[in-house]
């Protein structure tokens, strides 16, 4: 009698520690996840647009912390044996690669990702991108006009002496948005060609940024007349009535499609899921207009923003991101010693 009492008394535990499921019609269902945690690589402000939205559609609560890209790869690094967030969110796919080869995230495919071009994803489910965005130039015409300077049509003009001090660009030290500029520019040049018009480059440029965002919050308010970067925060200020105008150089520009992967080990995976394919859904996609992000959807059913040219219109480069991937830490380094340093 005591051996079946205690029997009684061990089930009973086991019963208040199990997750708590509801039964409608005689069928299980599944718990509804309550919350998942995402580093960001999203600038700030579209990233809390997105998040809001899912948790506005899904009931599962949001904790995310912005991070630029290499800072956010270093935590993930740093964090392998103990995951403190379950999602990345953002930086280019190139990165995504680099956390599949060490072993960070995890595989998982779902109808959503299915649905998704090639392109688009990894093709072992480890990352799929969510939006896609061209590089430009975004010039302030004011500025341009008070430093008495003409418009830039092409790459080759910004090397022009009469724009020393007047371009801002992003760092790849520490941002994606730079390291797609590289991989973009050795992609049309060569490498050597490339490097040696980036250190011509370097004698214009005002300031390099850690974000690659930075250029645009400049350029806006004239304390410099040219970034260069993705064209969201571009399109964003001139909706706000800012003097700005978007230059796709003639060359031909690269284009971004940050991806989203979920961490191995995070302790919110089933939300981390649930996220993800949101992210590629039509639902979630159309928020990226409806939310004035002004990123291009991945989704060929989702609708595009006002005032954005279509992406099929552009002249754009591509470049292999396993390529990009595997030769990232080689080719910011060779920036390091030949770019930043040039006179």
């Amino acid at each position: 009698m005591i051996r079946k009492a205690s029997l009684i008394m061990v089930a009973l535990a086991l019963i208040a520690v199990l997750p708590f499921t509801v039964f409608a019609g005689g069928e299980q269902e599944k718990t509804v996840p309550e919350e998942v945690v995402v580093y960001a690589s999203v600038d700030e402000a579209n990233a809390k647009k997105i998040l809001d939205a899912f948790t506005e559609d899904t009931g599962i609560k949001v904790a995310f912390v912005h991070l630029s890209s290499g800072p956010a790869f270093s935590r993930i690094q740093a964090e392998g044996n103990n995951p403190q967030a379950d999602v990345w969110l953002g930086a280019p796919s190139e990165n995504h690669i680099l956390a599949k080869e060490e072993g960070l995230t995890l595989e998982y495919k779902s109808d959503d990702y299915e649905n998704l071009g090639a392109q688009f994803k990894d093709p072992d489910g480890y990352w799929r991108c969510f939006y896609m965005n061209p590089m430009a130039f975004g010039v302030n015409t004011e500025a341009l006009e008070k430093a008495g300077a003409p418009m830039p049509t092409s790459w080759a003009d910004l090397t022009n002496p009469v724009y020393e001090g007047l371009i801002q660009a992003p760092t790849p030290q520490a941002s994606g948005t730079a390291y797609n500029i590289i991989a973009s520019l050795v992609t049309m040049m060569g490498e050597d060609e490339a490097f040696d018009y980036m250190a011509d480059l370097n004698s214009n440029i005002q300031t390099y940024t850690s974000s690659g965002t930075g250029p645009s919050k400049a350029v806006a308010v004239g304390q410099c007349a040219i970034g260069i970067q993705f064209t969201p925060a571009f399109f964003q200020f001139i909706s706000e009535g800012y003097p700005l105008e978007v230059v796709f150089p003639k060359e031909g520009v690269g284009f971004e499609a940050p991806a989203v992967s979920i961490i191995k080990g995070g302790k919110n995976t089933a939300a981390a899921k649930i996220l993800v394919d949101w992210l590629v859904s039509k639902d979630g996609q159309d928020v990226l207009s409806e939310a004035n992000t002004f990123f291009y959807p991945v989704n060929p059913a989702a609708q595009l923003a006002d005032g954005m040219p279509a992406f099929e219109s552009l002249k754009t480069v591509s470049f292999d991101v396993e390529w990009a991937g595997s030769n990232k830490e080689r080719l910011v380094e060779r920036w390091v010693n030949e770019v930043l340093a040039a006179k």
